[in-house]
Order: C-alpha cells, then sequence, then structure tokens
C-alpha cells in the first residue's frame, strides 16, 4: 500500500513536464518575434524554458526512486512544485518581453501546453500529501513496536 499513490502522481507530474516538450503552449497565426518564428511557442524557445521543464520531468522522476527515503522525497516533491510555479512565470515574462515587438495584428491562441504546469502542481501537492501520510502510517507503527 505505502508508495503506490504517490509513485502514480509523480509520474503524471513527471509526464506532465515531459508532454512540454512535445505540445505547444501558444501558436500564432503570422511569423513574428524570436519566440513565434516558427508560429509555435514552446519550451524548446528559450533555454530557461527548456531547463524548468527538463529539471522538473527528472525530478519527478528521481523522486518516484527515493521511496525509502521519505524526507527526501518530499522535498524533491516540493522542488516539483517550484519549477512547475516557475515554468508559467517565466514563459509569461519571456513572452511580454518580445511581445514589445510583436505585430499588433498578430493572433496568439493558447494550447494545451500551457495548462500542463497546473497539472504538474497539482499531482505534485497531491504525491506530497500521500508522502507526509506514509511517513506518519510509518512512525504511528514504530511507536507501536
Amino acid at each position: 500500500m505505502i508508495q503506490r499513490i504517490q509513485t502514480l502522481c509523480l509520474l503524471i507530474a513527471a509526464a506532465s513536464f515531459a508532454a512540454l516538450f512535445f505540445i505547444p503552449m501558444a501558436l500564432s497565426d503570422t511569423v513574428t518575434t524570436q519566440f513565434l518564428a516558427d508560429q509555435v511557442y514552446d519550451v524548446t524557445d528559450h533555454p530557461v524554458l527548456l531547463v524548468l521543464a527538463g529539471g522538473g520531468a527528472a525530478i519527478a522522476l528521481l523522486a518516484i526512486f527515493l521511496f525509502k527515503n521519505r524526507p527526501l522525497q518530499l522535498k524533491l516533491g516540493y522542488i516539483v512544485i517550484i519549477l512547475a510555479i516557475l515554468l508559467p512565470v517565466a514563459s509569461f515574462l519571456l513572452f511580454m518581453n518580445e511581445s514589445a515587438s510583436l505585430d499588433a495584428s498578430a493572433e496568439v491562441m493558447d494550447q494545451a501546453g500551457l495548462y500542463l504546469p497546473g497539472v504538474a502542481i497539482l499531482f505534485g501537492i497531491l504525491a506530497n500529501y500521500f508522502i507526509r501520510k506514509d511517513e506518519r502510517l510509518v512512525r504511528s507503527m514504530d511507536r507501536l513496536r
């Protein structure tokens, strides 16, 4: 019973970070600035976004295999949540910084990749909840011995 639920949550969080490499965050109808030169805005457009998405996926996968060290797994879960929060903030700030040179007639449509960090936040929080629950269970069993 221990580790089953949080492993699934961390796996879904890692998958949502990894899906950002394949699913765009926004599309444009015209070729414009650096980010929309190919009419697609995704994590491969800037090294900061690339590091945040790759790091989030790697840390979430690493946390799955550290099931014997629950306090460290919990800390890594918090790092996953922080990276999932920083990713849309960084992408928004980078896009707004470039939007000064954006053509006024260009229409930017958001895509599913924009919402994937929210999925990672949700499942990171759920994973941490179940990790803490397992830690309480183990401590209560230790008290009974």
